[in-house]
């Protein structure tokens, strides 16, 4: 696996904390240094797993660098406003745990504070669930999850004395119970808890749709958060265990899905459909779960085969020299809900978003589960 990380070492020697190489949304938007933003978190905290894993110093080099250069002394944040109640944005703010623990620097202690300050703000469902985003009202997507609630959990167990944690279960506990289909055990994209957007069923609120990336999110967010929990805590030891059954329900539900190569389709449960391709960033998440769900026990040793076979796909479909630089192809630019686009949740919506090479909801994951990969070897 060698080529992994030339991949990855060329790909940050491409990137400076002005332009990086892996925010393929902001470089086809034009110049501008990037807003604080969920993709970049994607990929930092990747590589401060990095640093984790081989101790050298160059990972942690970029990743404080990169972040320091967004961070002011006084803990705000050039290019984040917390009033924009935009959950993805929380996402990054994962990097600063890390980062302040390795650095000591006081400045990252305060932004945690300040994203920490977004998590109150935001607007919530009548049942308690945050609002995607200020613009998209009632709305819950299992993206969301994944950007907000590892944060959160993180925060409430290092520096709140666990005041929140029925909070969190909490939101959870209304996605396992409103988003997953009974009867293949998938969870569609998103709900309107109103009923009111044009998207949704009128009845059930739910979007039409399984999109692999969202479900891949959700995964990785009933993981993390669990990561993040004080398991030694019995008051709370009902919650684990709710996440820990679902997490081990939608990885063996998406192990259905699976398909020969290795990896999964963009909408998993139409493989061979018309326009329907392997998709990377998704496939990425879901060996990343499975190594990871093993090395803390959830799963059981026969799951890394699994894993591993997604990772070996990729790399045989994906991972690829052009020119001479190396590049990660088939990667989902986006896929949303609503909006000023009118994004309907249909699948021929789900096929028209564009495939790009390098974006970091591709590269982050597939370099979480090279980092994963690499602790089981060990």
């Amino acid at each position: 696996m060698d080529i992994i990380r030339k991949y990855i070492d060329e790909l940050l020697e491409r990137s400076t904390p002005e332009v990086p190489m892996w925010n393929i949304e902001k470089l086809r938007g034009g110049g501008g240094k990037a807003k604080w933003n969920y993709i970049d978190g994607c990929m930092i905290k990747a590589v401060l797993e990095m640093y984790a894993i081989t101790k050298e110093d160059k990972y942690l080099k970029f990743a404080d660098d990169f972040i320091d250069y967004r961070v002011r002394e006084d803990g705000t944040i050039d290019g984040y406003d917390i009033h924009e109640k935009n959950i993805d944005n929380v996402n990054a703010g994962k990097t600063l745990f890390e980062l302040y623990d390795l650095t000591g620097k006081e400045k990252y202690r305060k932004a945690i504070d300040l994203i920490y300050s977004q998590i109150e703000l935001m607007p919530r469902t009548a049942n308690g669930s945050f609002w995607h985003k200020d613009i998209y009202p009632n709305q819950v997507w299992l993206d969301g999850l994944y950007m907000g609630l590892p944060f959160y959990m993180e925060y409430e167990t290092r520096f709140n004395n666990k005041k929140n944690y029925d909070d969190i279960y909490s939101q959870f506990r209304f996605v396992i119970e409103n988003l997953r289909n009974p009867i293949n055990g998938l969870y569609y994209h998103a709900i309107d808890t109103s009923k009111e957007a044009f998207w949704c069923d009128k009845v059930t609120g739910l979007s039409q749709n399984v999109w692999l990336r969202a479900t891949g999110w959700y995964t990785m967010a009933l993981l993390d958060t669990l990561d993040k929990a004080d398991s030694t805590d019995d008051r709370y030891a009902a919650d684990n265990e709710m996440l820990k059954k679902a997490f081990v329900d939608v990885v063996d539900a998406m192990l259905k899905y699976q398909d020969e190569s290795g990896m999964w389709y963009d909408v998993p449960n139409f493989g061979g459909m018309d326009k329907n391709y392997l998709e990377t960033s998704g496939s990425a998440i879901m060996a990343y779960a499975m190594y990871k769900g093993v090395r803390l026990g959830f799963l059981g040793e026969e799951y890394r085969q699994y894993a591993k076979k997604a990772m070996d796909g990729i790399c045989d479909k994906y991972l690829k020299e052009i020119d001479g630089e190396m590049h990660l192809g088939g990667i989902c630019l986006v896929s949303g809900l609503g909006g000023n686009q009118r994004r309907p949740g249909t699948y021929d919506y789900y096929m028209s978003e564009p495939i790009v090479n390098d974006d970091a909801k591709g590269v982050g994951p597939f370099l979480l589960a090279y980092t994963e990969m690499l602790r089981c070897e060990q």
